[in-house]
């Protein structure tokens, strides 16, 4: 239980301040804000879930090994759920910012391969700072995944809106920043980002259990 409960906690921080920061005319400066809370979530739930906060990354730690099929399923639960409790704080804060119909990304195409690349990114570095033998134990990997999380953010955020997170992607459908026919995109551009990843690792790091 006090796993599920640390990715609770650490999605819907996560998706609130998404939420939070984009709808409350944050702009530019939101990657920040998501990148440090992020960071700040992992080194808060790291030793005790994992702190995935993302089904991506979650999926990629099951084809690594890490974790069973029955508990990626309870993190990917309690992540979806978090996501929704998240954006239900946001509408009641940001009632009146709400916007009253969502963007439709320009070009499919490209948000695909933005949130592939990107969710490929956060979930490498996610394998090779918490689950690598040669990293074991190290102090810097919250860090380091929220500086992926930030530099995606950045390089992304104009293409695709910058989920690299299903729940995120969730969140942001739910605050109607982004359009529920665009949904597909981030199941299918995180998913394969995230196993792309897993594919990566194995191959420089073979023989690791």
């Amino acid at each position: 239980m006090k796993k599920y409960l640390a990715e609770f906690i650490g999605t819907f921080f996560l998706v609130m301040t998404v939420g939070m920061t984009v709808i409350g005319g944050k702009g530019d400066f939101a990657p920040f804000a998501v990148g440090a809370v992020l960071m700040v979530m992992v080194f808060a739930g790291g030793h005790v879930s994992g702190a995935h906060y993302n089904p991506a990354v979650t999926f990629a730690v099951l084809l690594r090994g890490k974790i069973s099929i029955g508990e990626s399923i309870g993190y990917w639960i309690v992540q979806l759920l978090a996501a929704a409790a998240a954006s239900a704080t946001v509408m009641y804060l940001l009632n009146e910012k709400i916007p009253v119909s969502p963007m439709n990304l320009a070009d499919t195409g490209k948000a695909l391969l933005a949130e592939l690349i990107g969710t490929f990114a956060l979930a490498y570095v996610v394998l090779n700072v918490t689950t690598a033998q040669a990293t074991a134990g190290n102090s810097y990997y919250g860090l380091a995944i929220g500086f992926t999380v930030l530099a995606m953010a950045y390089s992304f955020g104009r293409i695709s809106g910058s989920a690299f997170n299903p729940a995120v992607a969730v969140g942001i459908c739910l605050l109607k920043l982004i359009s529920w026919s665009n949904f597909w995109i981030y199941l299918l551009g995180c998913f394969s980002g995230a196993a792309l990843a897993a594919f990566v690792f194995r191959l420089n790091h073979p023989g690791e259990a």
